[in-house]
């Protein structure tokens, strides 16, 4: 075990080190990516200036990938959510099939996945009969053989990647 793992540190993929100072200025910016360094700083026991400067090097490290603002889907007239697997008699995780997934602006997230499907994507349309046309334009990209679509009626709970100490992060 190397002497960041010893004390907490998670190295990611791309080799960045994030702290525990790090885990919890994480966490708060997921609470609320709006608040002041000053209020951010006092969250975690650091000043203003040394939040924003941590903050600073999380994302240039690419910890923090962006800032997002998160919309009632509803109150955009985006109520209806489905998950689409969709399965090929290709490898379907090439370059051209991202790009066709990544045209149709109705598909919020496409994943290649291991399993009975090879792509699964999440969907948010206005009705049904909106949902029924992306299908379509689904079908038609080179290499889909076929669908399996979720409609979800409730979405009981969605959680944030959790940042607590020595908890798994992925």
């Amino acid at each position: 075990m190397n002497e960041s793992a010893k004390e907490g540190n998670v190295i990611s993929d791309n080799g960045a080190i994030v702290d525990g100072v790090d885990r919890a200025l994480l966490a708060e910016l997921q609470q609320d990516a709006t608040q002041t360094y000053a209020s951010l700083g006092q969250a975690v026991g650091l000043s203003a200036g040394s939040a924003h400067e941590r903050v600073r090097k999380l994302r240039e490290r690419g910890v923090i990938e962006r800032t997002t603002v998160d919309v009632d889907p509803e109150a955009v007239g985006l109520g209806v959510l489905a998950f689409v697997m969709l399965s090929g008699g290709t490898w379907m995780g090439d370059a051209a099939t991202e790009e066709s997934l990544a045209a149709i602006p109705e598909i919020m997230e496409a994943h290649i996945v291991a399993g009975s499907a090879d792509v699964l994507v999440k969907v948010r349309t206005t009705s049904t009969k909106a949902l029924q046309e992306v299908l379509r334009r689904i079908y038609s990209i080179a290499g889909v053989a076929g669908t399996q679509t979720f409609v979800v009626l409730t979405t009981a709970f969605e959680r944030p990647i959790s940042l607590e100490p020595g908890e798994p992060t992925g």
